[in-house]
């Protein structure tokens, strides 16, 4: 199953996408964790040591890797470039769980970047539509590392919001960009819900068979993603809410 999960900067977007993948490796499920957000914080809150983090750079910042990839330094370059051994020569392991830190496609500025995309396109592709094992993208705040190829692969989108203008705008945009590459399931979350007005203000935004699951604002989330992974998975009312979204995600995902 492949399963892409994207927010807005701060929802707690990457929390999730940690404690999901770590939810499934509880159930017995092989994963690989792939973040593809700038902030690359999803090794960290996953629990993985510092001195292995810090060994393991992005893929897309990895010039040397790259250019020998993709035929050097000139102008013309393969479309289609071989990246099937990149995931084991560049991930790294606990236990079920395996972790790739891709990085983010890159735009603006005055540098064309189009050979480090052209790269990063063909390794989602590869991730998507030929790895066995459970994938979890963490995606950031946008979709752009999938081609309309490519998301063909994906099972489902979860988009984390909070409630608020900005971060349901944000889940609508997200939303227009997947339906018009084809995803199949696309859902959302609300987080950091405090009060009955939140959940009110999110469930008047969308429908039931959009938003599948509320998570309360929750001092314990928070100290896990400070805590980068040393604390156990919730217990009680909001270990069994956690619980019932992710069945959601998997159960009518497959």
């Amino acid at each position: 199953m492949k399963i892409a999960i994207s927010g807005k900067g701060g929802v707690g977007k990457t929390t999730f996408t940690a404690n999901f993948a770590r939810w499934l490796v509880e159930k017995g499920i092989t994963v690989l964790a792939v973040d593809a957000d700038p902030d690359a914080s999803l090794g960290t809150v996953l629990g993985f040591p510092d001195e292995v983090l810090a060994n393991l750079k992005a893929i897309v910042d990895m010039k040397e890797l790259i250019e020998e990839r993709m035929g050097g330094t000139g102008a013309f370059y393969p479309l289609n470039p071989n990246v099937d051994d990149i995931l084991d020569d560049y991930s790294v392991s606990l236990g079920q769980l395996r972790f790739f830190r891709m990085g983010n496609i890159k735009g603006g500025g005055t540098s064309c970047y189009c050979k480090e995309n052209s790269f990063l396109q063909a390794l989602v592709n590869s991730l998507i539509l030929g790895e066995k094992d459970t994938v979890i993208l963490d995606m950031g705040a946008g979709i752009e590392q999938l081609t309309r190829g490519t998301a063909l692969g994906v099972d489902v989108l979860v988009i984390v919001t909070e409630p608020s203008k900005v971060s349901v705008q944000t889940v609508h945009v997200i939303q227009q960009l997947a339906n018009e590459l084809g995803i199949p399931r696309i859902v959302v979350i609300g987080n950091k819900i405090r009060n009955v007005n939140d959940e009110k203000f999110l469930r008047d935004h969308f429908s039931t068979e959009q938003l599948i699951g509320i998570i309360p604002y929750s001092d314990e989330l928070l100290e896990m993603s400070i805590n980068t992974g040393s604390i156990p998975m919730p217990e009680g009312s909001l270990g069994v809410q956690l619980n019932t979204i992710y069945e959601k995600i998997i159960d009518e995902g497959r």
